[in-house]
């Protein structure tokens, strides 16, 4: 450095101008190896899209877009709910990378791009594409969201550029392969002579890891007289891996009394076995643990109906009455009916515990789900079958990863709305911050019916709050006063402390039903934002999709 020094010091001013830009121009000049892989890209624009519930489309496609530019494509990357529809035709590369909900369906933020390609007769005869689908093996209409999109694409005159990719929930090395492919793709599109090496894909993945659980405690958090069931359930089992913020996921089995039921309505041979995705089980074992025979949806029923050659109504019925209204004419149609048959949908509960807190346990909170159908009182099939297993009972489960409900760092604060079960992530969070002793400070709010009989986890709670571990607990029970109050009601009574902290860098996290509260608790955080910001409504949503873009507000809701 003191060699340098000496030789600039010769320089006159103007020389030294002159030698800043030489070396300015010489060396930000790419190198030949730049040059090269620059112009390999032969792709003006690469539009890459998700549709995403959980957020895993959106990591998948962001690493994709940032994969793109480092090979010298130009690529955009945009939320199918920004995405503007008149662009589609004008598209040159289009990935999409979607996610199936529920019964085969488009998360929220892909609706509207799912019914623009399948109400609309345009024709896309410019656009090359691709399509990434998400979805759970376990549920019967598999990556159904992705594959609509991808036939449709197909439909209005798109070329595929690579074959639909399916991919499971450990979807990282499929994805990794399938975007490789991609990148081969179009790299090699202004060279057809060019040959091409096959692209390294990562081993593919085997699947759901299932723990072999043991029901520790299973216990009714409400107290006599109320109006609900919450059940606190603790499992052990070993090797878990898990963090705050992720989900159970369970496969119920159906009810013996009504399995028991259909058995002997179809006189069906207890012994005999059935072939069923490459095992080999017996009826009971079939109805029990892999067949959905409770709820039938409309499409199985209509399968149902071709499959005995009668006229039956569209409509949502179990096996068991289905059978009795409408008889199977022969009972060697078993075979042909558990073809038709859809599997058991797992269902995801929220973990409420901590691997630092609680080792070797997994802790879930689930509400007996009762209701009245045709005047007739019914239970949900995994709340019902959860809240009745005994201790010392096993229970096979995975976790379903979710990265986008994730703890800040340990000095950061955080804010959790959660009524009724929506409390189970954040009994995580508190006991995670406890046992690692995180600085941030933490406030909650939380409501249910009644305070006497539904304080879930009150004394826990309280004694958070006497350590110091809860800042602040504000509760709202709608039911102990004329008037109902809710947590939202809560909110804007603190709401002058509640913008300061989020004003503070705080994060806010909402967790429970969609609909009605996640919704009043957005408007009410908009009410916060304008009152106490001194903001106008348009300076409030922004400042609200300010803190979704950094992650400071984060919601799991259902």
């Amino acid at each position: 450095m003191k060699l340098v020094e000496e030789v600039l010091s010769t320089f006159t001013r103007e020389e030294l101008f002159w030698l800043n830009g030489y070396i300015a121009g010489k060396y930000s000049a790419p190198t030949k190896t730049e040059t090269l892989k620059a112009s390999k890209a032969s792709v003006n624009k690469l539009t890459i899209t998700y549709g995403t519930e959980t957020g895993n489309s959106k990591k998948l496609a962001s690493e994709f877009a940032a994969k793109a530019k480092k090979n010298g494509i130009n690529a955009k990357l945009v939320s199918l709910d920004q995405y503007r529809l008149n662009d589609l035709p004008k598209e040159e590369f289009l990935l999409s990378i979607i996610s199936t909900q529920g019964e085969g369906e488009p998360p929220a933020a892909a609706k509207k791009f799912y019914e623009h390609i399948h109400n609309n007769g345009f024709k896309l005869d410019k656009l090359k594409y691709g399509v990434l689908a998400l979805g759970d093996t376990s549920y019967p209409l598999f990556c159904k969201a992705g594959e609509d999109v991808d036939q449709q694409l197909s439909k209005l005159g798109g070329e595929r550029i690579i074959p639909l990719q399916r991919c499971d929930v450990d979807y990282e090395n499929e994805a990794e392969g399938w975007f490789q492919q991609v990148l081969q793709k179009i790299n090699s599109t202004n060279d057809e002579s060019e040959v091409q090496a096959a692209p390294s894909i990562a081993k593919k993945s085997t699947g759901k890891k299932i723990y072999n659980g043991t029901i520790l405690t299973n216990i009714n958090l409400n107290d006599t007289g109320s109006n609900k069931q919450t059940h606190h359930i603790e499992i052990a089992a070993e090797e878990l891996d898990y963090l705050p913020g992720d989900a159970l996921g369970v496969i119920p089995e159906n009810p013996a009394s009504v399995v028991n039921q259909i058995v002997q309505f179809l006189n069906l041979d207890k012994h005999k076995t059935y072939a069923y995705r490459s095992e080999e089980l017996t009826a009971i074992e079939l109805l029990t643990r892999k067949l959905n025979i409770v709820y039938l949806p409309e499409r199985v029923v209509a399968k149902y109906a071709s499959l005995t050659s009668q006229d039956i109504p569209a409509t949502k019925i179990g096996l068991l009455d289905l059978l009795r209204i409408y008889p199977l004419k022969d009972a060697n149609h078993f075979e042909q009916l558990v073809e038709i048959l859809e599997p058991i949908a797992p269902r995801l509960y929220s973990i409420s515990s901590s691997p630092e807190a609680h080792s070797e346990e997994i802790h879930v909170t689930v509400a007996r789900d009762q209701f009245l159908l045709n005047d007739e009182q019914k239970c949900g099939l995994c709340s019902d079958y959860l809240s009745t297993l005994r201790e010392g009972t096993s229970l096979q489960f995975y976790i379903h990863r979710n990265n986008q409900f994730r703890l800040p760092d340990n000095d950061k604060d955080i804010i959790m709305v959660g009524p009724g079960t929506g409390i189970a992530p954040f009994r995580s969070f508190l006991a995670h911050r406890d046992a690692i002793g995180a600085q941030g400070r933490n406030w909650l709010f939380f409501g249910d019916q009644h305070f006497v009989t539904d304080f879930l986890y009150q004394t826990e709670l309280q004694n958070w709050v006497g350590t110091g571990v809860l800042t602040n607990l504000n509760v709202a029970f709608s039911r102990d006063q004329k008037g109902k109050v809710y947590v939202q009601h809560k909110m804007i009574q603190h709401g002058q402390e509640l913008y300061q902290w989020l004003t503070s860098g705080a994060s806010i996290y909402v967790c429970g039903a969609k609909e009605p509260m996640s919704l009043d608790v957005e408007n009410t955080l908009l009410q916060i934002v304008e009152e106490f910001g001194h903001k106008s409504t348009e300076e409030a949503i922004q400042l609200l999709e300010q803190l979704k873009d950094e992650g400071r507000y984060l919601k799991d809701v259902y």
